[in-house]
């Protein structure tokens, strides 16, 4: 099984090309529906966007364009779309972006991307629900922020505004995911000047110019995750995931290493045999390189099939359990208590319709019908369609039987 480039790595590369003084070209980007949302908000600018699907190939050329607005109807359906803020303010010095929309789960408000580029020298007004930023004389001074709490979001919003400024720019306590070094890594490919970045402090010293040329995306490092779990979770299970990058799992390996699965590591294979039965192992969320908050949910999905009792505590996002009722439709027993889901183990779960209401419980689901007794219908899959590239395509040559019904 090949894993996918990242979704979350690939739309902030997107929004970087906007800075560029030429064509940029993408390589390894996923097809997903987030990827077509985000090429239309792209375009909208009067920016050109060519996707080759086939060769998963995205080009992105800003010389054209003229129109410096994110507009509500397609911003609202992905938060990540609020990186259009910074890309414009780096590019052009003003943006007038819709506040985000996405998952609907918890509240994520964009304050510290907005304190942030007050603190790079934008001006920062709400209008009609739209954020306006604009830049002194059209381009950012620079300046320095401290986040609290980190945030991916705003530390790639802030990078995007502060590649073309003046000045300097200094992020402190900087998010450290790999999507974030990716970001940085492809920008200094270009001839932006960012150092720091894997650190909790990234420093960019402002360019007048970024030029065309080619980057390229990370593998899926949730992707990768979800594989591994839904290998552990299964009987007989022997899947071998191809173009991952295990570096970028953080601390998900060690933990999970605890499965006592038959585990092998090679360049950028990963392959996972699951042992006879499932320990009930606990785990608590963090920032990166902690355990990352988008497998939480399938790691409670496991769980669910665990001999004994285990909790799933998210201290990044702690409303993200909407999946929980649902998978107690399928017979799981859990119970949430604040930010906290407590897991008994048992050895069955038994098909029901199932409702998804965000990416990462749609596949969870998934996974749980795979371990069920019986037929198991999950509803609302366009959450699953914006971050797992043919999920059923690739699950069912490992042995799955799913079938995806138009409705």
């Amino acid at each position: 099984m090949t894993i996918s480039g990242s979704k979350n790595a690939a739309l902030p590369l997107m929004a970087a090309a906007l800075l560029a003084d030429g064509p940029v070209t993408i390589n390894n980007v996923p097809i997903l529906n987030d990827i077509f949302t985000f090429n239309k908000v792209i375009a909208e600018t009067g920016a050109k966007v060519s996707y080759d699907k086939e060769e998963q190939k995205l080009t992105i050329d800003p010389t054209s364009m003229d129109n410096y607005v994110a507009p509500y109807d397609l911003v609202r359906k992905m938060r990540a779309s609020f990186y259009m803020t910074g890309a414009l303010l780096g590019a052009a010095g003003h943006a007038r972006v819709s506040l985000p929309g996405g998952c609907a789960w918890g509240p994520r408000p964009v304050n510290l991307h907005l304190e942030g580029f007050r603190a790079f020298g934008a001006e920062i007004e709400m209008d009609g629900g739209y954020v306006i930023a604009r830049a002194p004389n059209d381009r950012l001074p620079g300046g320095s922020f401290t986040m609290s709490p980190s945030s991916v979001g705003a530390t790639v919003n802030l990078v995007l505004a502060a590649v073309r400024a003046k000045g300097r720019s200094v992020i402190r306590n900087a998010a450290m995911e790999p999507d974030v070094v990716n970001l940085c890594e492809n920008l200094n490919t270009l001839g932006a000047r960012i150092s720091g970045a894997g650190t909790p402090v990234i420093t960019i010293e402002g360019t007048d110019s970024i030029r065309a040329g080619t980057i390229s995306n990370t593998p899926d490092r949730i992707e990768t995750g979800t594989f591994m779990i839904a290998a552990a979770m299964l009987p007989g299970s022997d899947v071998t995931l191809k173009n991952t990058l295990e570096s970028d799992l953080g601390s998900f390996t060690d933990t999970f290493r605890k499965l006592q699965t038959g585990l092998e590591i090679t360049g950028d294979t990963i392959r996972v045999r699951a042992a006879d039965r499932i320990p009930p192992v606990s785990i608590e969320t963090a920032i990166y390189p902690g355990f990352p908050t988008d497998l939480q949910a399938q790691w409670a999905t496991m769980m669910t099939l665990a001999g004994g009792k285990s909790t799933v505590t998210d201290h990044i996002y702690p409303d993200r359990f909407s999946y929980v009722p649902e998978l107690v439709r399928l017979g799981a027993d859990l119970e949430r208590r604040d930010n906290i889901v407590v897991i008994r183990g048992r050895s069955q779960l038994k098909g029901a319709s199932v409702m998804s209401t965000d990416l990462r419980a749609s596949v969870s689901l998934v996974m749980a019908g795979l371990a069920a007794q019986g037929e198991t219908e999950v509803l609302r899959v366009y959450h699953l369609d914006r971050g797992y590239e043919r999920l059923e395509n690739k699950l069912n040559a490992v042995g799955a039987r799913i079938r995806r019904i138009a409705e």
